[in-house]
């Protein structure tokens, strides 16, 4: 039965784009919704200021005038100029085992990025680093986070079946909460504190950490400039950032470190998993789905931390050992049983060095393949 791809021109459109996966992971217990007003919003170029210097293109495939799979198209205009690399990028890529189906979606984004004169299509990846990224390849029967993507098992066979080979592997841990902080990392941080004339920044409320918000992204910026792919967040971004997501989040959460001056040494964002509480709302906060959310903030045993940078000039000093210390005690008062690292690239040893203080379990592998044109 032949497929019919077409382009996203509106918002009925687009409504059937975010809808899919619903209904293509009905009643898996693994995939994680995302809330569908921050999908649509995510393609909305007066709400996401990526498309300040992203070129989007949205498909749907068909098959007897049912939808069948989607994808979209980005060409990241400052990830070429920073990186030199012409190549566009695909992402939200989701579809039914019938390798006619993302054949054609994948040779539709192929196409156009031909025509506005790239060399390769590189992906999963969004619009920048925020966004979830890397086709899952291990970890298939793993409860995802809402700051990751799931997908079937068939989805990688169907990529190298058409010329997609590897560009990079990003790896995940769920690491067990300690029942105090380990003796070395506990005594590396007292000694990084004194060294380095840091303090920790004690808040109660978010309003307390609003004159260091920008600060933590700029930190960000500088601490991942050199990760595979990594595209700065421009001020509008971060304003963005700030306003969706950080200022909602809970302090108790987050560890801030400060230098002699006042400035922001280092950062660690965590939240209590969402995941669960994701996928009893269904992708609406309303009219229970917030009920849900709330509850599993003021009541969980699982942690994600999302967020975590050293600034480049504190790196190798034992500043991480710091944040962490800081981080098990409050997931200690808050009784936490484990927590979910989020994706690492693989080649990024300083990050997993900080694990091996912990019992961990690396159990899930995500790629991001490419294909040169």
């Amino acid at each position: 039965m032949k497929i019919t791809i077409n382009e996203v021109k509106n918002k009925k459109d687009l409504r059937k784009f975010v809808a899919f996966p619903y209904k293509l992971y009905k009643g898996n217990k693994y995939w994680i919704p995302q809330l569908k007003k921050d999908e649509m919003s995510l393609f909305i170029k007066e709400k996401n200021p990526a498309f300040d210097f992203c070129d989007v293109k949205l498909w749907l495939a068909y098959k007897n005038e049912q939808v069948v799979g989607r994808i979209a198209g980005i060409i990241n205009h400052n990830f070429i100029e920073k990186w030199k690399n012409k190549y566009a990028r695909f992402g939200w890529i989701d579809f039914v085992d019938d390798e006619n189906v993302p054949k054609a979606l994948l040779n539709t984004v192929e196409n156009w990025a031909k025509e506005n004169g790239m060399d390769a299509v590189h992906g999963p990846l969004g619009f920048t680093d925020l966004d979830p990224e890397g086709m899952l390849i291990e970890g298939f029967e793993e409860l995802g986070t809402i700051a990751t993507i799931y997908n079937y098992p068939y989805y990688a066979e169907h990529l190298e079946k058409y010329g997609y080979s590897k560009d990079i592997d990003w790896i995940e841990y769920e690491i067990k909460i300690p029942d105090k902080v380990p003796e070395k990392v506990e005594r590396i941080a007292g000694i990084t504190l004194k060294k380095n004339k840091l303090e920790i920044l004690k808040v109660s409320k978010i309003k307390e950490m609003k004159p260091y918000m920008v600060e933590l992204f700029e930190v960000m910026n500088s601490a991942y400039k050199d990760l595979y792919g990594f595209v700065p967040l421009s001020e509008k971004q971060i304003r963005s950032y700030i306003e969706q997501y950080i200022s909602f989040a809970n302090p108790k959460f987050i560890s801030i470190i400060l230098d002699g001056d006042g400035k922001v040494a280092a950062f660690g964002i965590t939240f209590p998993s969402l995941s669960k509480s994701f996928q009893k709302a269904r992708g609406k906060l309303f009219p229970f789905g917030f009920i849900h959310i709330l509850k599993a903030l003021k009541k969980n045993n699982l942690v994600d931390l999302y967020l975590v940078a050293v600034r480049p000039d504190l790196q190798g000093k034992g500043v991480n050992s710091l944040l962490f210390s800081e981080l098990i005690k409050i997931y200690i008062n808050h009784n936490f049983e484990k927590a979910e690292s989020n994706p690492e690239l693989e080649t990024n040893s300083k990050v997993q060095a900080q694990w091996k203080f912990f019992d961990r379990r690396q159990h899930k592998r995500r790629r991001c393949f490419i294909k040169h044109l």
